[in-house]
């Protein structure tokens, strides 16, 4: 059995930190943060981050961010 539900309510969080940091509406930070490297690890029980605070998380997404913007 995975993690479902400590994973739904992280997710709330780190959504609203994308969107407070970058000044993105709900919609467009949902989408980046399920299309992210981030989001693939957060999702693999295997990578144990279901078990990290929304702010770990939300700092993986935003090191992921600014290396995508300096390639």
């Amino acid at each position: 059995m995975g993690h479902e539900l400590i994973k739904a309510t992280v997710i709330p969080d780190v959504v609203k930190m994308i969107q407070d940091e970058y000044g993105m509406s709900e919609d467009e930070a949902l989408e980046r943060f399920f299309k992210s490297v981030t989001y693939l690890n957060y999702d693999d029980d295997e990578t144990g981050l279901y078990g990290q605070s929304a702010l770990h998380i939300f700092s993986l997404f935003a090191r992921e961010h600014i290396n995508l913007q300096c390639q």
